[in-house]
């Protein structure tokens, strides 16, 4: 790597963990993309990107087609969708301790591209490994792996909370993605976790697919 003997540097995952003796074993793993810095909060210079390769969640045969939100008949299932797009907003402004602020913005000017719709939070934003989590179809929010939602083993909803007003909308992890391609052709997720300077940005589209 061109590294001089006398120069200081560290090797980190995507989310600014620092590889070390202790932790080798449990964050070096197959396909992990590994950042080689002068030190953990260093700025990038420019974009990395990594392409994220996973197999359907098992759900995806066992489950399969038992909580579609929108299969019921007579039922418009546009709104449906549309709340199941500010899903992962509820969750991640759900500990705000100031304004939770969740926008939605239907985009129709061709001159930007094509017709989309915006959904905008300033919620604790994602790391690289939770947009990866969310991107497994049918992969539960209540069993994702190092996720900020991952232990629900017994979890309750609070009578008094809305349903509305929690992540609650969105049970089996399924609602976001089915919502964006009921909707449209592709989504794309811009995050920054609020304690890290990096902007995370994932891709899904059937042209992809």
């Amino acid at each position: 790597f061109g590294i001089a003997t006398d120069e200081n540097f560290v090797i980190t995952t995507t989310n600014r963990k620092e590889i070390t003796e202790d932790n080798f074993s449990e964050l070096v793993q197959d396909g992990v993309t590994l950042y080689l810095l002068q030190s953990v909060d260093q700025m990038l210079l420019s974009a990395t990107k990594e392409r994220i390769d996973f197999l359907p969640h098992y759900d995806t045969l066992v489950k399969s087609g038992m909580y579609e939100y929108y299969a019921s008949e007579g039922q418009n299932p546009l709104p449906f969708a549309l709340a199941e797009l500010i899903d992962n907003s509820l969750s991640a402004t759900c500990q705000n301790t100031g304004i939770r602020s969740i926008q939605i913005k239907l985009l129709f000017d061709d001159s930007h591209g094509k017709p989309a719709v915006a959904v905008i939070d300033n919620g604790r934003g994602m790391t690289s490994k939770q947009l990866n989590n969310w991107a497994v179809y049918r992969l539960s929010k209540f069993t994702r792996q190092g996720d900020f939602e991952s232990d629900h083993s017994g979890y309750v909803r609070p009578l008094p909370v809305p349903r509305s007003l929690n992540s609650d909308i969105s049970y089996f992890g399924v609602g976001g993605k089915q919502a964006v391609f009921f909707v449209g052709q592709s989504a794309r997720m811009i995050s920054k976790p609020a304690d890290s300077q990096d902007v995370h940005e994932l891709v899904l589209s059937k042209e992809d697919f």
